[in-house]
């Protein structure tokens, strides 16, 4: 298990329909989906206590500034099968914190006490958006500078 550096915080989302394949199993591709969300949830809109502006773990960070998800190692370890009512029991931490990244680390389990069917570690940077945002929207005159040139060629031809 990874060290924390925050407090751990833990949700539950409820299993769907859509969630599951053919054979009665959760897809891998819905098992990301809800560790996703579950991430959503902690960095947004979760209420942990931090006393700020807005809740989620990144509430306290400026406008204009958001997270990209750079890298996601995901690795299954148990069978995810479909139970009508169920939830996905969610655990989600930072074990690291860098200059313009950190690390959310996440464990999904189907029992409440159960081994973890899944555990994930998502590296996210908080910098490069607002880079590029700033450089496009306050420097440029069209959010596309690809457009700048077929625009200019249009309005050359109207004077």
């Amino acid at each position: 298990m990874m060290p924390c550096v925050s407090e751990a915080f833990e949700c539950e989302i409820q299993a769907r329909l859509r969630d599951v394949n053919l054979g009665g199993h959760v897809d891998n591709v819905e098992a990301i989906r809800i560790l996703d969300e579950a991430r959503i949830l902690f960095l947004r809109f979760a209420d942990l206590g931090t006393g700020a502006e807005r809740p989620g773990l990144l509430g306290g960070v400026p406008d204009g500034v958001a997270e990209l998800v750079g890298s996601q190692r995901v690795d299954y370890h148990a069978e995810m099968r479909f139970a009508a009512f169920q939830s996905f029991r969610l655990r989600l931490w930072v074990p690291r914190v860098g200059r313009s990244s950190f690390t959310v680390a996440s464990q999904l389990r189907v029992d409440d006490g159960g081994a973890p069917a899944i555990v994930a570690v998502n590296v996210a940077f908080i910098c490069v958006m607002v880079i590029l945002r700033r450089r496009w929207m306050d420097h440029e005159r069209l959010i596309y500078p690809v457009v700048q040139l077929p625009l200019a060629m249009v309005q050359e031809g109207r004077n």
